[in-house]
């Protein structure tokens, strides 16, 4: 059945289920149950899901109001700063691949690691970590480096099962090593509920990306030290040789994420950088990179913006009808009334996600899920970095689970292998992936230290118990209360300072009161007055 004949079924279900329908909730819950069973495309379900919310199931709205309100929606995202960061990073990341930023990057990670046991396949690992610190991508870090590494790998004597599962695992941590798309996307979607910084974002996701990326690292040096595979000579020249030639390709990260984090500029203005600083080094410094092969970059990039963003703009309308019908509130008070504990909705999360992981899309999985499961979380006092980088996580285990998993997709193309083949490739890592995922989850400050670390300064509390200085005030001048505090507090010399009430109560009473003043009108009203009889005393 073609994409249109899937389109017209959907659309009778959908119109079937509306008769009977019990609740606008169960209406979008079967329609989008339906759409993803038809394998419709996400644009078209999405899309459709939003006009039909807004044209039949909005109360109070009419005629051209449901359309005003989805293109004022559609505008608001247009107006994002942060949304540029997204195409300039998949243009930075289409020219790093057409050049040699990647392969001398990896050069790099094989004279550092090459000497230790599996040293080979530590540097594959590790120079996904440093693409991905300036790619922001998974599928283009598998592409990059799996391209490069699989072959060496498979040479060196590594079982091809083993190489490709590697790669395919290890390039997913593209959308966790800071920056990252998926970030970017995430910070967006929750801005209405739980609003996060993208910086903040990155900073959480690189004690995670470096747990992850070690434990991959040490798996890594089991194989090779069980299977015996031959090493290198450890170099000091070797490593002299391969940083000098490798200059250019790791100041890249240094100048993306020490600009970032050192406030010289934005996550947007970061990936501008990226796009002109990677131009400039692959055309002019590298000279791999030439003029005619820039067509080929903006296709892919263009393509591949033009389908994320029109998804985007149409989520983004989903989400604000979800909002209009309160309904993560109604999830949130549906978990208050459960009395869940954080463990346990922290369990439940984890399993809702990795089972969406199998059938969506990271970017789906985000657009759909990030604005309800935000402020539920908020609610039970997770951190909202937490939430994000658990959210990025359990998706990231996505990319590598059937029937959606992208990486699979990606590796089986680039490889040349069966589905199955790649899926049974990379159960081993998944597994390391999967206690990752548990020790993120139970461990906050996997997340949050760094971040907490770079904001300590700014935030810290002023001592308690101490005056507040005054802008004016110079070292060793004491205040008056300082100075009232160092006088002695004897009761026999020290008499007691009396306030003006207690003076004032302490005078003898006069035997006549003071005669009220009066006003002129009150005078002249007196000598129109008749004068008083001897029954009636007088007013003074």
């Amino acid at each position: 059945m073609g994409t249109w004949g899937k389109v017209v079924l959907w659309i009778a279900i959908a119109t079937w289920v509306f008769q009977d329908a019990p609740t606008p909730g169960f209406i979008l819950v079967a329609t989008l149950m339906g759409a993803v069973l038809l394998g419709l495309p996400l644009f078209i379900l999405i899309g459709a899901v939003v006009l039909v919310c807004f044209v039949f199931l909005s109360e109070g709205l009419s005629g051209h109001q449901e359309l005003t309100l989805i293109i004022r929606k559609i505008s608001e995202l247009a107006s994002k700063e942060v949304l540029l960061a997204i195409p300039f990073f998949i243009v930075s990341g289409e020219l790093m691949t057409q050049g040699s930023l990647a392969q001398r990057l990896i050069d790099v990670a094989k004279a550092l690691f090459g000497w230790v046991p599996g040293g080979l396949a530590v540097a594959a690992v590790f120079g996904c970590v440093f693409f991905a610190a300036i790619s922001g991508s998974s599928p283009v870090t598998v592409i990059a480096i799996g391209s490069i590494m699989v072959p060496a790998l498979i040479k060196a004597g590594y079982p091809e099962k083993f190489s490709i599962g590697l790669l395919t695992s290890a390039g997913s941590l593209g959308i966790l090593i800071p920056p990252s798309i998926p970030m970017i996307v995430y910070a967006i979607m929750v801005s209405a509920s739980t609003p996060v910084d993208p910086t903040d974002l990155f900073l959480a996701g690189v004690g995670p990306g470096l747990f992850i990326g070690g434990m991959l690292a040490a798996y890594s040096i089991y194989t090779g030290y069980r299977l015996r595979i031959p090493t290198d000579d450890f170099s000091a020249s070797a490593i002299f040789r391969e940083f000098k030639r490798g200059f250019w390709s790791l100041l890249l990260p240094v100048i993306i994420l020490g600009g970032i984090y050192s406030g010289i500029f934005t996550p947007t203005e970061a990936a501008a950088v990226s796009v002109v600083y990677a131009l400039v080094v692959e055309l002019f410094i590298h000279g791999d990179l030439k003029p005619k092969q820039l067509l080929a970059v903006g296709e892919k990039s263009m393509t591949m913006m033009g389908a994320l963003l029109l998804i985007m703009a149409l989520a983004i309308s989903l989400n604000h009808y979800l909002v209009l019908e309160q309904i993560p509130d109604a999830m949130v008070e549906w978990i208050r009334e459960k009395n869940y504990s954080q463990v346990e909705f922290l369990i439940t999360v984890n399993i809702l996600l990795l089972l969406v992981g199998t059938v969506m899309d990271i970017m789906s999985a985000i657009l759909i899920l990030a604005p309800m499961l935000a402020p539920m979380s908020a609610a039970m006092g997770i951190h909202p970095l937490h939430m994000g980088i658990i959210f990025i996580v359990n998706l990231e285990i996505g990319y590598l689970t059937p029937p959606v998993g992208l990486n699979l997709f990606v590796s089986s193309t680039l490889f040349g292998k069966g589905l199955g083949e790649i899926i049974r490739s990379v159960i081993p890592t998944l597994l390391i992936l999967f206690v990752g995922l548990v020790a993120i989850t139970w461990v906050p400050s996997f997340s949050t230290a760094l971040v907490d670390m770079i904001h300590a300064p700014a935030q810290k509390p002023a001592p308690q118990n101490q005056p507040e200085a005054t802008p004016d005030a110079k070292p060793g001048v004491k205040s008056l209360q300082d100075l009232m505090k160092g006088l002695p507090q004897s009761d026999e010399t020290a008499p007691k300072v009396k306030s003006l009430q207690e003076l004032m109560q302490g005078l003898p009473p006069t035997p006549k009161a003071p005669p009220k003043v009066k006003s002129l009108q009150e005078l002249m009203q007196d000598n129109q007055a008749p004068a008083p009889t001897e029954n009636e005393p007088s007013q003074d």
